[in-house]
């Protein structure tokens, strides 16, 4: 048996909800503390995405699945740069990754981030409790070999104000145009890059993930990503076949205050549009609709979506707190798909237009490839005009 002295002590975490509630477990990861919304994510793969899934910003992240940390960490399955996600909750840290792939422990690759996390704690009581009230405010914290001051977590969880009202876009958005050509990824030959592109895509970018834009050069698209507050000016600029509106995260409505014009503007000269999900909701203001904060939100690459003019059940990759109201759709538009879990619109189009949109991920990363032909639609309606 070691001596007690080569023992490495167990770092004090724990996460406080604003209701008072105090879940307490093992940190890991950055030690700190953040403050955010807590929501819960069923996927069982692809905890490297979505934590650098800029849509995440604002949030804390708690997986259903028990056992996050498998298969480590690397430097392709990114979805950007500098994740946004406040922090990390699981029942269990796997320590110990066993994948060829892997050049980095979860933990080390969420310190490289400063990300805390805490491991240990009831997730199932969590996500239920998240079921039945809805998406809490809270604090994440991972102490160290320090204490916990419960009263001060719980000081700052009720601080936070919320979602509602945060253009957190602007926050994760690239800061000036850029091109990008990259490919899909390929077993063992990694990605690719396209070097005839045939249309040209414009991208504007409201924490866009990489995938995307992949998915798009992948269909020979030429790619121009401009900031989400750029003028309708810069979208043009690059003469676009079509129009892409990325997905992001924060209050869609708090966006629209500097982007609903723009999106005006491009659908009014009859260049086809492509939305996803923050993008879909954003598309769907600048068309009259209105939009609303969830309870619980979507999280999670096993949602089921079904296409109203198909008939066919999609199973989908879904990250979304705010959801458009379809009972605010105006005349023109028409609902395309919806989710079968609670009914909520999941997608819409304008009739005798190619402008579409839909709230969940077609570029999956992770989850299903179901949806993968939307960008096949997008590139179709966009080589038209090329």
């Amino acid at each position: 048996m070691p001596d007690a002295e080569t023992i490495t002590p167990l770092s004090r975490g724990g996460v406080m909800l604003a209701d008072g509630t105090f879940f307490e477990g093992t940190g890991f990861g950055a030690t700190g503390a953040a403050i955010g919304e807590v929501c819960f994510n069923t996927a069982m793969t692809g905890y490297q995405e979505i934590l650098s899934d800029p849509s995440y910003a604002g949030q804390i992240v708690a997986f259903t699945f028990p056992h996050i940390g498998i298969v480590g960490t690397n430097a392709e399955d990114i979805e950007t740069i500098n994740p946004a996600v406040r922090g990390l909750i699981v029942r269990a840290d796997a320590e110990h990754p066993s994948n060829y792939r892997s050049l980095a422990a979860l933990d080390r690759w969420l310190k490289a981030h400063n990300i805390p996390a805490v491991a240990g704690i009831d997730t199932r009581a969590l996500t239920s409790l998240i079921r039945e009230k809805g998406m809490p405010h809270g604090v994440i914290a991972n102490a160290g070999s320090g204490a916990l001051d419960h009263a001060a977590l719980l000081k700052q969880a009720r601080s936070f104000s919320g979602l509602e009202g945060l253009d957190l876009a602007k926050e994760v958005s690239a800061r000036q145009t850029y091109k990008w050509n990259e490919t899909e990824w390929a077993w063992n030959k990694g990605y690719g890059v396209q070097a005839e592109p045939n249309w040209r895509a414009t991208v504007i970018d409201y924490g866009v993930k990489r995938n995307i834009l992949r998915l798009l050069a992948s269909k020979g698209a030429d790619i121009t990503v401009v900031p989400a507050n750029a003028s309708l000016d810069d979208v043009m600029r690059n003469d676009p076949h079509g129009v892409l509106l990325s997905n992001g995260p924060g209050d869609p409505a708090a966006t629209g205050a500097y982007a609903i014009p723009v999106i005006k503007g491009v659908v009014d000269r009859g260049i086809p549009t492509f939305g996803i999900c923050l993008g879909h909701q954003m598309l769907a203001l600048g068309l009259g609709a209105k939009t609303k904060k969830m309870a619980q939100g979507h999280h999670g690459a096993n949602h089921p979506v079904k296409d109203l003019e198909t008939g066919k059940v999609e199973i989908v990759s879904m990250n979304h707190g705010f959801t458009v109201d379809a009972d605010t759709l105006p005349k023109g538009v028409k609902q395309t798909h919806i989710s079968l879990f609670d009914g909520t619109n999941c997608g819409i189009a304008v009739e005798g237009k190619d402008v579409f949109s839909v709230q969940y991920h077609p570029e999956a990363s992770p989850g299903p490839m179901d949806s993968h032909y939307l960008f096949d639609r997008f590139a179709t309606a966009a080589t038209k005009r090329a």
